[in-house]
């Protein structure tokens, strides 16, 4: 398994946005076993709604980003290390929120979206993720 700290280096996220993220797959994980297991009626909630908890922890992160990104700017004399986070902060919310847009679209069924497209700006963050763990300098 990964350290905490391999994590937020490889992914470059903090910890509190990966705090976020996981309060929001918990909840997410609560209503979709919900509505799959039948206990939601049908019209009750859809697959937008089901994904609420997602998009909030993506809104919550990108709150986080702006934040941080203004202070580390203000306060860092290295203002293009703030804004080097800034940037990979916003891609890696604007391709996993574009993820999540295009699955609840294809579970809806309003369109005709194979799932190797629906799943293609997973695939362009994994190769960022990849890229950027080369880039890291190797510690032990």
């Amino acid at each position: 398994m990964f350290k905490l700290s391999e994590l937020v280096r490889w992914l470059g996220l903090t910890e509190f946005e990966i705090l976020t993220n996981l309060v929001a797959i918990l909840v997410f994980s609560i209503i979709l076993t919900l509505k799959l297991s039948g206990d939601l009626a049908e019209t009750s909630i859809d697959w937008f709604g089901t994904f609420t908890p997602l998009f909030c922890g993506d809104v919550c992160n990108a709150y986080f980003c702006v934040i941080v990104g203004i202070r580390m700017y203000i306060s860092n004399d290295n203002k293009r290390k703030a804004l080097h986070r800034f940037l990979w902060s916003t891609y890696f919310l604007v391709l996993t929120a574009i993820f999540k847009y295009l699955l609840c679209l294809k579970l809806s069924g309003q369109t005709g979206l194979e799932y190797s497209e629906v799943f293609s700006p997973i695939f362009v963050l994994l190769q960022l993720v990849a890229v950027r763990a080369c880039q890291l300098p190797n510690s032990n």
